[in-house]
């Protein structure tokens, strides 16, 4: 049923619509009782009638409230008012990740950093034994300052042995054969209509970064029935971004996701979230964005001779860091400590240590180089040393920045 501007629903007035889905109609409201602006969603009324979407309905509220997440819609409230029973979620400002590829493909650094948010809300409801299974860009909205939330969980299904509000086992059963989702995004096993997990939502991420990247879906139809046969039987067409290339350890990360066996997936969204964030971390991910000439620009200003450019390659990062990862002396097999620069500068004799101490070390992962960086004044020089026979070499004398 269509509410009206103005109207009471149990506490809350009704101030407009906010948009509709297979799942529910969405208003917004206002809360007179704690003065602020929610969003209400209400059980269309053509299928108020059936049992297992108004269970579904449901659950979704009870999956929602369970967690606590700043990736997840926060549920407020749950109620019935006569025939109509009703959500209430934070409202929040923004445009569906649909909305906003309407537009474009998102450049890949932004994509990235989105698909490493979604992976940790996911990653948080997964743990709660909660699976969204109907994970979409209509299911995602980005806020105005740039946050991302998940919403809808609709179709989210409690894991076996999940524990309900009474305190009694409350799972969502999903019978065989029946087809939760939308084709496309979901997984092959759903298309099959078999149980789905966390792997299920992991082929969805996958879907939905393939999506952000390219501004085309992987898999994709005329009809309902050739999207499914898509997920099922096609392998996704060859990612490219109109920003330009995809680094080839993220197109791997997108194709993982997408395999058709869920024991060929990364296991959880954890896992890729972790591998996206590692991924963006490093220099194998320099084409991301505006910092790709950052490390080629870093390693010719320290440009040296000879064997000692792959020496300093390892060591740079720990030196321009301020820390470093060493051995303990004598002790080869120990594994690397974090200690502060003047820790261990203090203890150990070497060239060009200024007076203030103002020295910055690194060794390399097997122990046999120590590269240190020390000056004073506008002068800064780079140090080598092989620890194995205490040979010293003066690499490179330059101003300091």
């Amino acid at each position: 049923m269509a509410l009206r501007t103005g109207a009471q629903l149990g506490p809350y007035e009704i101030q407009g619509s906010l948009g509709a889905g297979g799942m529910g109609e969405v208003y917004r409201a206002r809360d007179p009782r704690l003065q602020r602006d929610v969003a209400v969603k209400i059980l269309p009324e053509d299928a108020a009638a059936d049992p297992d979407r108004r269970r579904r309905f449901e659950n979704e509220a009870r999956a929602v409230a369970a967690l606590n997440h700043p990736h997840i819609l926060a549920v407020h409230d749950v109620g019935n008012d006569g025939d109509v029973s009703y959500v209430v979620f934070e409202l929040v400002e923004g445009e569906t990740l649909r909305k906003r590829l309407t537009r474009e493909a998102l450049p890949t650094r932004k994509a990235v950093e989105h698909t490493i948010h979604l992976c940790r809300g996911l990653a948080a409801a997964h743990a709660q034994g909660i699976f969204h299974r109907d994970l979409k860009p209509e299911n995602i909205i980005l806020t105005r300052d740039g946050a991302l939330k998940i919403l809808d969980f609709g179709l989210a299904k409690l894991a076996l042995g999940a524990e309900g509000p009474s305190g009694t086992d409350s799972p969502t059963a999903t019978r065989p054969g029946v087809l939760l989702g939308t084709a496309g995004y979901i997984s092959p096993e759903q298309a099959k209509g078999l149980p789905a997990d966390a792997r299920s939502d992991v082929f969805a991420v996958g879907v939905v970064l393939y999506e952000m990247l390219s501004g085309q879906r992987p898999f994709w139809g005329d009809t309902r029935a050739e999207a499914v046969a898509a997920v099922l039987k096609e392998d996704p067409p060859e990612l490219v971004s109109p920003s330009g290339p995809v680094p080839p350890a993220l197109d791997r990360i997108v194709r993982r996701c997408l395999e058709k066996d869920p024991e060929d997936r990364f296991q959880s969204a954890r896992d890729v979230g972790f591998s996206l964030d590692a991924l963006s971390g490093t220099s194998g991910v320099s084409e991301l964005g505006p910092d790709a000439q950052r490390w080629p620009q870093i390693t010719r200003r320290w440009a040296l001779p000879g064997a000692a450019v792959v020496a300093l390659a390892a060591l740079l990062a720990g030196v321009l860091a301020d820390r470093l990862w060493l051995r303990s002396p004598g002790d080869a097999g120990a594994a690397p400590v974090v200690r502060s620069e003047i820790d261990l500068t203090a203890s150990l004799p070497l060239s060009g240590r200024p007076s203030p101490l103002r020295t910055e070390l690194a060794v390399n992962p097997d122990g046999t180089l120590l590269v240190w960086s020390a000056g004073q004044g506008n002068e800064r020089s780079l140090y080598l040393r092989r620890l194995e026979t205490g040979e010293e070499s003066l690499c490179r004398r330059h101003p300091r920045p």
